[in-house]
C-alpha cells in the first residue's frame, strides 16, 4: 500500500441533481488521524478535436453559467449511464456540430479537476467528417467557430482559451497534425 493512500471510512450523498452528485466522505490518513473529503462523483467525459475538410479545427463558443462567461471550447460531453466514451465522442460531435465522423482516434486521457472531482475525459481526434444535421439539447446554445489550428494556439499562448480539456486537445492537435 502506499504511504500518501487515503482510506475511505464512511460516505454521504450530500446533494443529488440531475448532474451533480456530490459527496462527503471520512477518511483515514497515511497518518493514522481522520478528516473528511467534500468531492463530485461525476460519468465521465469525451473531448472531440474535430478537423474540418478545409483543414481547421472546429472550436465552439457556449456561455458557461459558473464563471459568467462566453468560453472558447472544443465539442465535448459527458458519458451517459452504460456508454463508452468512443460512442460519447460520436453522439456528441453530431448534437453539438452537426458533423458525423469517419475516423476517430484516440489521443490521452485527462483528469480535469482532481482536487474535487472523480471525472476522468477522453480526448479524441476527428478526422473525415461528414455534415449531418446539429442537435444540441434544449437547453444548449452554442456558435462553431472553424479556426485554423495555429491561429487555436495563438489563442491558447494568449490567454483566450482558458478551458482545461481545449488547451489540452489544441496542442494535442498541434503535435500530431504538424507533422
Amino acid at each position: 500500500m502506499s504511504k500518501l493512500k487515503e482510506t475511505k471510512l464512511s460516505t454521504k450523498q450530500v446533494y443529488q441533481g440531475l448532474f451533480l452528485d456530490v459527496r462527503k466522505d471520512e477518511v483515514e490518513l497515511p497518518n493514522g488521524k481522520t478528516s473528511t473529503r467534500e468531492w463530485i462523483n461525476h460519468p465521465g467525459a469525451a473531448c472531440i478535436i474535430p478537423v474540418l475538410t478545409d483543414g481547421k479545427i472546429a472550436l465552439i463558443k457556449q456561455y458557461r453559467y459558473p464563471v459568467q462567461e462566453e468560453m472558447i471550447e472544443l465539442p465535448a460531453g459527458k458519458l451517459d449511464p452504460g456508454e463508452e466514451p468512443e460512442a460519447c465522442a460520436k453522439r456528441e460531435l453530431e448534437e453539438e456540430i452537426g458533423y458525423s465522423v469517419g475516423k476517430l482516434t484516440f489521443l490521452c486521457n485527462i483528469h480535469p479537476a482532481i482536487g474535487f472531482a472523480s471525472e476522468k475525459m477522453w480526448i479524441f481526434l476527428a478526422e473525415d467528417l461528414v455534415k449531418t444535421t446539429e442537435n444540441t439539447d434544449h437547453d444548449e446554445f452554442l456558435e462553431l467557430m472553424p479556426t485554423y489550428l495555429e491561429d487555436a494556439v495563438q489563442m491558447v499562448w494568449d490567454g483566450k482559451i482558458t478551458d482545461v480539456k481545449t488547451i489540452i486537445g489544441i496542442l494535442w492537435a498541434e503535435k500530431i497534425l504538424s507533422k
